[in-house]
């Protein structure tokens, strides 16, 4: 192939719809652990679209440089929609080869195999042609709705969009229904968001995706917890019940099932489930990640019972408590080392450390975690538990202070920005009763009230603040800043 054909086909090969058109980005995932994954899947994953997961495995081998694993993928990939397409015979069977056809014309262009790159193009563009070149398929909008769902939290919105856009064009797949369902009860609770009850999306697409796809355990499972989110755990068991019974051996389906029972209080049941799937996915950091908050449970309802218990037995008791510190640390230490950019993790990591009094580990964590790319959520969240290490682990309320403002002022309604204003409002209270004329206090109250928007009442507090501090800059600038703003 010329240069110039060669420059020609790029331009076509970025109109392609595929898993390398589609903004994965390299920087959001760790490719060996994203391998291990989806090779699980394929082993454990009830799907029919298992052709969908090879086409993400060939992408995933070009982030690591490996084009020939990448098509040994895609072969697979097309074996099991040449089967599907004979078994089912439907109309326009070719949209389902898109991507797969897609994903060989980039590998092939990454290998400078051009002319095989520009067949497959060809290919491409000929059923686009046999589809009288309609654009909008749900094949491909809901394989790239589950590629984004397997990526990275900040995906999932986009992901929501494609599983949108399949339903309208096919609203009886189950696929589709099942990936819409998932990632609104995701994005619902995602990074400690709150969702009233009111305002809950994911109950009524839940029981219409088990309704659609009754093979589907793991939909069964989600609908469990998002009915213990509602109080009604009992009618969350029923689900549950019904899951195990389908798929008793599915490491998928146990890790929810184990969320559920830790959450209803039935740790040592949630542990039992936990062993029991890890043993079948032992690089799993989201198990490790489970039983890790399983001993962590244990380990806080230990240490209130604790106070009340005879001091004679004080040396045993304090042996069980580290042993359960131990074992919680073990396993987020194993979840971090599997998933190296798992937030929650590192976050429960760095906690746990406190909890042992190894400071120094728990101040290095915290610092390497917000290095990592970010969602605004996470920040919330590192920056609350970052200021309360600060404040009772360390002693430094004035570093504590900066980090609860920083999760303050992030906007987004969460758990984490509730209980920083909470922190704010009781460190002010305590100065200003400590102190009436505490300019910091005064101020600290005005901050809380200017981030909420109540202006009149920041207003007051930062003109007692100057008050009692009245060649303070910042409180003379966030005076103008709020005066201005009404």
């Amino acid at each position: 192939m010329s240069g110039s054909s060669k420059e020609a086909l790029k331009p076509r090969l970025l109109q392609l719809k595929c898993q390398f058109t589609w903004n994965l980005l390299l920087k959001d995932t760790d490719p060996d652990e994203l391998e291990d994954r989806l090779h699980y899947q394929l082993e454990f994953l009830v799907t029919k679209n298992k052709y969908m997961v090879y086409n993400f495995l060939a992408y995933t081998m070009h982030l690591k440089k490996d084009y020939t694993e990448a098509i040994v993928n895609l072969e697979k990939a097309e074996e099991i929609i040449k089967e599907m397409n004979k078994e089912n015979n439907p109309d326009g069977a070719g949209q389902k080869y898109l991507v797969t056809y897609g994903n060989y014309a980039w590998v092939y262009y990454y290998m400078k195999q051009y002319e095989d790159s520009q067949k497959y193009v060809d290919k491409v563009e000929q059923i686009y042609k046999e589809l009288q070149d309609r654009q909008d398929i749900a094949e491909i909008y809901g394989e790239k709705g589950w590629s984004l769902l397997k990526f990275r939290g900040n995906y999932y919105e986009e992901a929501k969009q494609c599983f949108q856009k399949a339903l309208e064009l096919d609203p009886e797949d189950p696929e589709w229904n099942s990936g819409y369902a998932t990632v609104v009860y995701r994005l619902e609770g995602f990074n400690g968001r709150r969702c009233a009850a009111s305002e809950c999306e994911s109950l009524e697409l839940l029981k219409n995706a088990v309704e659609k796809n009754p093979n589907d355990a793991v939909v069964k499972a989600l609908l469990a917890l998002k009915l213990q989110d509602l109080n009604r755990t009992g009618e969350g068991k029923r689900y549950v019940a019904k899951a195990l019974d389908q798929a008793p051996n599915s490491p998928y389906l146990l890790r929810y099932v184990a969320k559920f029972y830790r959450r209803a209080g039935m740790v040592d049941e949630a542990l039992h489930v936990l062993k029991t799937a890890v043993d079948l996915i032992p690089t799993s950091g989201f198990l490790h990640h489970q039983i890790g908050l399983c001993f962590r449970k244990k380990y806080f309802i230990y240490k209130k019972e604790f106070g009340t218990r005879n001091p004679y037995n004080r040396q045993r008791h304090s042996a069980e408590l580290n042993s359960l510190i131990q074992n919680a640390i073990f396993h987020f230490e194993k979840t971090v080392e599997l998933k190296k950019t798992y937030v929650y993790a590192n976050v429960d990591l760095a906690n746990m450390y406190s909890e042992a009094k190894e400071y120094q580990k728990a101040d290095k964590r915290f610092k390497t975690v917000l290095a990592f790319n970010l969602t605004d959520e996470e920040k919330q969240q590192i920056y609350n538990n970052y200021g309360r290490f600060k404040e009772y682990c360390l002693r430094s309320e004035s570093e504590a202070i900066d980090y609860y403002k920083k999760s303050l002022q992030i906007t987004v309604p969460t758990q984490d920005r509730e209980s920083s204003e909470k922190c704010l409002r009781r460190i002010s209270s305590k100065k200003i009763k400590n102190n009436i004329r505490d300019a910091v206090g005064h101020a600290l109250l005005g901050f809380v009230y200017k981030t909420k928007g109540e202006r009149n009442d920041a207003i007051d507090c930062y003109e007692k603040a100057l008050q009692y501090d009245p060649y303070n800059e910042e409180y003379v600038s966030e005076l103008c800043e709020l005066k201005l703003m009404i």
